[in-house]
């Protein structure tokens, strides 16, 4: 056998060395891959069957590898910047001089913490400004003023304590009920900037539900303006006049349907009609009391009817009589309205026997 077979004879063996191997290799990846792949399919099965059942322990294994990781290499990086650190060479220990230099040794400053997420208590020092504290930890003058209901800025002085918020906006204490979505529309904020904040907690991390009487931060929140409640316009009322009195017998004060009948906790009737009638005098008497009011009854009256009844005539749009004026049975005293505490156009309708309400519809003819 020649050189020239000899190496044909090797050639064809190594290439058929190297097909086999080709061949096996192909195999055993192609196994192992679709095996992974079963594996996948089973865990992803699995964890969408359970809807997320799993992802707590998951999350908690995870954790347990990096934290061991951690232990585990910490000593050994130590190791290796420590050997780095020595390598550096100290310039101020070189220059004495230098690194003095570098220390502001004689200028105090009062260092403030930015990162804070609680209510910081402070107690005001002589020649202090509720500005110059605000500046002090960043946040606006504002801020501090409704955190501490303070009416003036010039009301502070020295050894007063002040509630300080982390930042900018209000703390709020949950009340029973609210959503961190009612709170962000009530200061004027997006929703995302509380639940941003990091530290403020939740009862429940996905649906964000808080805990009544927790203190909640509305970063950039702006107190909302309170109106005070608008005070009755006008009440006039006469004592009893002597020589007039009524029939006894009263007519229906308007046209409608009854809406509400009496009860122990609504003596009276609510006669509703959408078309607004006018009102008339159930019998005859003297106005007593005109009340124009922007709640409770609302603008109402009262007739006295000289013989032991009242009648009150309650949510009125309009009044056409003053107080002292007799009218007769049936005569125009007003119109049908919805003020004070009322949902819709409807008279809420008194009858008063010496000082008992009666029921309406048990003396209406």
């Amino acid at each position: 056998m020649n050189l020239s077979s000899l190496v044909d004879s090797f050639r064809q063996n190594l290439v058929e060395f190297l097909s086999a191997y080709k061949r096996f290799f192909y195999h055993r990846l192609t196994r192992i891959f679709f095996g992974l792949n079963k594996v996948k399919r089973v865990i992803s099965w699995v964890l969408y069957r359970q809807r997320g059942r799993f992802a707590q322990p998951l999350a908690h294994f995870c954790l347990t590898i990096f934290i061991f990781f951690g232990v585990y290499l910490s000593p050994r990086l130590e190791a290796v910047l420590t050997k780095t650190e020595s390598q550096i060479p100290n310039l101020y220990l070189a220059s004495p001089v230098g690194a003095l230099e570098e220390i502001d040794l004689y200028t105090p400053q009062t260092v403030i913490s930015p990162i804070r997420g609680e209510i910081t208590e402070y107690v005001v020092k002589e020649g202090e400004t509720l500005s110059s504290i605000a500046k002090k930890f960043g946040v606006s003058l504002d801020t501090i003023i409704w955190a501490n209901e303070i009416k003036s800025a010039k009301e502070i002085k020295a050894g007063q304590k002040l509630k300080i918020p982390p930042v900018t906006g209000i703390v709020h204490k949950v009340k029973r009920g609210e959503t961190v979505y009612s709170i962000a529309k009530k200061y004027g904020v997006d929703p995302q900037q509380i639940v941003d904040f990091p530290f403020n907690t939740f009862a429940n991390d996905e649906t964000f539900a808080l805990s009544v009487g927790q203190d909640l931060v509305v970063p950039n929140g702006v107190m909302p303006e309170i109106k005070p409640p608008p005070a009755p316009q006008y009440v006039a009322t006469v004592p009893i006049q002597p020589g007039v009195a009524g029939t006894g017998e009263f007519t229906w004060p308007t046209s409608g349907y009854i809406s509400q009948n009496f009860s122990w906790y609504h003596q009276a009737i609510d006669i509703a009609n959408k078309d607004a009638p006018v009102v008339v005098a159930a019998d005859g008497g003297w106005i007593e009391t005109v009340v124009m009011s922007h709640y409770g009854y609302g603008n109402h009256l009262v007739i006295n009817h000289g013989n032991g009844y009242k009648t009150l005539y309650a949510h009125l749009a309009k009044v056409n009589v003053q107080v002292g004026d007799r009218v007769n049975r049936g005569a125009t005293i007003g119109r049908m309205g919805s003020s004070g505490r009322s949902t819709g156009i409807h008279l809420h309708f008194e009858i008063i026997k010496d000082g008992v309400k009666l029921n309406p519809l048990s003396v209406l003819k």
